[in-house]
């Protein structure tokens, strides 16, 4: 236990230097979220990962903390996820590549012989769904790093309840990362999470329930997986069904999530990532309260009639798209803005 405390402190104070020292490479190498008016680097994910990575790596060559095989075979996974996400946000790979490569990584993950082949087949479906879900989580300042945490903790307990030492060490260190990476995402932003690290963060928590739930029903299973994941569940399903109504490409980026049509209401960004917060919070608390046995599976229906209800009334606020400009004008705009405040930094 004291080795977990000092764990997480070191992952906190790791994440927040490094995502502060990564920040000017990521301007200078104009790595960065196009979606923003504003420049906004994108290696906040690395320094989650690398730290994560790093400090779970310590624990294992140590012996202190041994993470035990599954779980080093499920954290080199999420890293290979991680560094697909990095291609992703320095190159902008097409997403199919981006769902082949998590599925495969997904596939090196889920224990079969726990699971069954179908029961395989769907977690390796849930497993690229929720990273997914993720990385569209990364559309507000703090919203993706504050549902990570959250859920990270959730999933943590599930995992202390199956006596999964390992596990739960490694996503406290996970939670941790996050917190630290949150110092400088929370709004304004000074740095972003982007594929590398939301895709990390979804994978790591996605593929973690799927160990601690092996070998139970998959009704009750598939219950603790959605209230752990609800609101990214939510923000999904609200896209999908927001760009099918209005015949828009379902791939192409817009303002169109939960975070902007709360800030549509009225609500602040820094409000809206704490309501979602805690709505992530409530639906988390649910899982593990049905993990652990202290209240039955239809307690999940609750959170699943609040994600309907929610995604029906958000789904009625109308949202400005923005004309789509050509790659080239962004590209040239961006590089002119950071141009602009590398100059006046440089002073």
């Amino acid at each position: 236990m004291l080795y977990g405390i000092a764990a997480a402190t070191a992952a906190l104070l790791l994440a927040a230097v490094l995502s502060a020292l990564l920040r000017v490479p990521a301007l200078r190498a104009g790595i960065l979220d196009r979606r923003w008016q504003r420049p906004l680097p994108l290696f906040g994910g690395l320094a989650v990962v690398v730290v994560t990575c790093l400090v779970a790596w310590v624990g294992q060559k140590t012996r202190i903390a041994p993470l035990g095989d599954g779980v080093v075979r499920l954290l080199s996974a999420a890293a290979a996820v991680a560094v697909l996400g990095l291609v992703a946000d320095v190159w902008r790979l097409r997403p199919r590549v981006l769902v082949a490569g998590t599925a495969v990584a997904a596939a090196c993950v889920v224990p079969y012989g726990e699971t069954g082949v179908w029961g395989g087949i769907l977690a390796l479906g849930w497993i690229v769904l929720a990273s997914l879900a993720f990385k569209g989580l990364d559309h507000a300042d703090g919203l993706a790093g504050t549902v990570g945490v959250v859920t990270a903790f959730g999933a943590g307990a599930c995992a202390a309840a199956e006596v999964m030492d390992g596990l739960a060490v490694l996503l406290s260190v996970l939670a941790a990362a996050l917190t630290g990476f949150l110092m400088h995402n929370w709004h304004p932003a000074r740095i972003g999470l982007g594929a590398c690290g939301s895709l990390f963060t979804g994978f790591l928590l996605a593929s973690s329930v799927v160990f601690t739930r092996a070998g139970y029903a998959i009704g009750p299973s598939a219950a603790v997986m959605f209230c752990l994941t609800a609101v990214a569940v939510a923000d999904a399903v609200l896209v999908v069904l927001a760009r099918a109504l209005a015949r828009r490409p379902l791939l192409r980026r817009g303002p169109d999530h939960l975070a902007h049509r709360l800030r549509r209401l009225g609500l602040t960004p820094a409000g809206s990532v704490v309501l979602l917060g805690a709505g992530s919070f409530s639906s988390v608390l649910v899982g593990v309260l049905v993990h652990t046995g202290w209240t039955g599976e239809g307690a999940a229906l609750w959170v699943a009639g609040g994600v309907l209800f929610a995604v029906l009334v958000l789904l009625r606020i109308r949202v400005r798209i923005p004309v789509q400009t050509s790659r080239e004008g962004v590209s040239t705009q961006v590089r002119g803005q950071v141009t602009s405040q590398l100059r006046v930094r440089n002073g």
